[in-house]
């Protein structure tokens, strides 16, 4: 070859490599066939998660996110391949045509394969080597465990895939270039590379120049016996080869009685660093080794944590869009890969609780346009032996199904003059442009924060409590300060209620940040309160709702003024499973009145101290009043 055409051989190659690492690869997508369960669907594609490569979550709930029969003429498939097409935006996948359970391992004559544009919708078709080549392939008994490759040079996938004929037991590489539509082959595959004593499970990858071959390689003696087994490697300096090969085993259990199959490597993102897996299928493990130059790896295997028990199977890297989407379908994709560059994350409500990938309390909620906002407290994490909340969180929808998580808007130590750093209830209104939310600490007093949007980020308006311990004239205790709720009636007044053990309440100025005279309180006959006020009006009603007793209720009165006086209605619902504490919001969203409340539903670490935001429906009797909220699991997605 030429100087001037290695150098322009390798440019094609570094715009390729160029090309996949333009994208911002955050994670990793495992495609697998499952070695427990049910035979008949075991050999299924199945996808996991990762964002560090070795803590695995299988996607789709370890479910086929595509049944063998739908895309092979067995009924099975095994040892999936998955590859990151030249574009950096498509897939292509290929796949054994073989289902053991039903036809053994006697003979499989073809394989599967598939391309997307978007990880989730695949088009498939199979290759039947022996039907569609008959002189060549007649009498072939295994056509096993096919890999793709990009041949920048020729700008074509090569397909390549181990044959073993019936008349003799050599396991050869065969090839051929994929047609444009990936449906099929351009020509006879041809023989790629005859290692010594035979090899299945290729695997190959290209660095600095060189074609590295990794796969199931042996030893055999005179006789032809096999008396050793492991993880080998080829190399070239071309495709096609010829290939060099190497007798030194690389895989740490070659001269041990555990045997070792399906070698994979992928480079890991953002990194000099290559993992070599594979798949301990007898002892029904999956380990890895690691090496910068893909020849030296490290000798002590490290382990894969996972959900699932994995055969055969491939590694690919994936960017937050393609895990959000991959979420969006299949769900069970980590937390930390689903946060946008934004810093927002995007879920799916299942159900009641809303929220199941973090505890959240206290629930406050406004509606703008088309969007219902949510504003809750962030109970710390599970398993709390008391209430240890530092932030406050805020997500969108605009379907109830559909959630927007944003960065953590405000934090209890923006609040200098808080001496508690315990972040507690809160509520949040729009008024003049601005958005205003109220918040309460353990006792330092009510906090106002300020932003220009809902999702803020949000800063302190007063550098001092808008209200203290003080301003409690009718308590004692030193909590009673908390729980703001904020509301402004149809001719533009502000006010705002409060309290524990004892309801306060008082006007706002128009700039949302004073108090506008003299705080008052509510009491009325059948008045047991506890804490969270809640305001709301409809049909000129105006309702008090709060939580009564110890575990809380949500009780409710009604007045013809906001000042009242109110009259006691009722239980509006009952304790939340599992929590001490009952926390409301009410209001109507497109058309439909909505309870919104947490419990401590979320096992098994959900308690009074680790909560968790449900939705359900409210309804109102023809004489306004309210009937009892019926808490459902279902919530009101489904």
């Amino acid at each position: 070859m030429k100087p001037i055409f290695k150098i322009a051989l390798l440019s094609i190659l570094c715009v390729f490599s160029l090309s996949a690492q333009k994208k911002d690869l955050r994670g990793y997508l495992f495609a697998y066939f499952e070695g427990k369960g049910p035979a008949e669907k075991q050999e299924q594609l199945r996808f996991a998660v990762s964002d560090d490569a070795v803590n695995w979550k299988a996607l789709n709930n370890n479910e086929p996110i595509i049944p063998s029969k739908d895309i092979s003429n067995t009924g099975g498939i095994r040892d999936p391949h998955i590859l990151r097409g030249a574009d950096g935006n498509s897939f292509y996948m290929v796949a054994t045509d073989m289902n053991t359970k039903k036809n053994g391992w006697d003979y499989n004559p073809g394989i599967v394969l598939m391309h997307s544009k978007n990880l989730l919708d695949w088009k498939s078709s199979v290759i039947d080597l022996e039907k569609l080549y008959p002189k060549k392939f007649k009498d072939i008994k295994w056509v096993w465990a096919p890999q793709t490759f990009y041949d920048a040079k020729v700008k074509k996938y090569l397909v390549y895939f181990t044959v073993r004929f019936k008349y003799n037991e050599n396991l050869d590489f065969y090839c051929a270039y994929a047609n444009k539509d990936f449906t099929s082959f351009e020509q006879e595959p041809k023989l790629m590379f005859s290692p010594k004593d035979g090899a299945i499970d290729g695997d190959i990858i290209y660095k600095d120049g060189t074609y590295h071959f990794f796969y199931k390689g042996n030893t055999k003696d005179e006789t032809g016996k096999e008396i050793k087994n492991g993880i080998k490697q080829a190399t070239s300096k071309k495709l096609q080869g010829p290939w060099k090969e190497s007798f030194e085993y690389l895989d740490a259990y070659a001269d041990t009685n555990t045997n070792v199959e399906g070698s994979s490597v992928f480079k890991l993102n953002n990194s000099d660093e290559y993992i070599l897996m594979y798949d301990l299928y007898s002892s029904g493990r999956y380990e890895f080794q690691r090496s910068k130059d893909l020849y030296h790896f490290t000798e002590k295997t490290e382990s894969f944590t996972k959900d699932f028990f994995p055969r055969h199977g491939s590694v690919v890297g994936i960017t937050t869009e393609e895990a959000i989407r991959l979420q969006e379908k299949w769900g069970g994709v980590p937390q930390s890969l689903l946060i946008a560059k934004d810093g927002t994350f995007r879920f799916k409500a299942e159900g009641n609780p809303i929220i199941k990938h973090k505890f959240t309390a206290d629930p406050a909620a406004f509606v703008e346009k088309d969007t219902l906002w949510l504003f809750t407290g962030h109970d710390f994490e599970g398993g709390q032996k008391g209430y240890k909340l530092k932030d406050w969180l805020v997500f969108s929808t605009t379907d109830l199904k559909n959630w927007t998580e944003y960065p953590v808007p405000l934090k209890i130590e923006d609040f200098k003059w808080d001496k508690t750093n315990d972040a507690y209830a809160g509520q949040t209104i729009k008024r003049n442009g601005k958005y205003y939310w109220y918040i309460s600490t353990n006792g330092s007093g009510i906090g106002v924060a300020v932003a220009d949007k809902p999702q803020g980020p949000y800063k302190d308006a007063l550098g001092k409590p808008l209200l203290t311990n003080a301003d409690c004239f009718a308590s004692t205790h030193s909590w009673t300060c908390i729980d703001p709720a904020v509301f402004i009636d149809d001719n533009g007044q502000a006010w705002l209620f409060w309290g524990n053990g004892v309801c306060y309440y008082a006007k706002l100025k128009e700039n949302m940040i004073e108090i506008d005279g003299p705080i008052k309180k509510i009491d009325f006959e059948g008045f047991q309160f506890t804490e969270a006020p809640w305001i709301h009006k409809k049909d000129g009603k105006y309702y008090l709702s709060y939580a009564s007793g110890f575990p809380e209720k949500i009780a409710y009165a009604m007045a013809d003024s906001i000042e009242g006086p109110y009259e006691y209605k009722g239980i509006l619902n009952e304790i939340a499973g599992n929590s001490n504490t009952n926390h409301q919001a009410i209001l109507e969203f497109k058309g439909q009145p909505y309870f919104i409340y947490h419990n401590g539903a979320i096992q098994t670490n959900g308690s009074s101290y680790s909560r968790s935001v449900c939705i359900d429906k409210l309804q109102y009797n023809p004489d306004g009043t309210i009937k009892r909220v019926v808490m459902t699991t279902e919530g009101v997605t489904k």
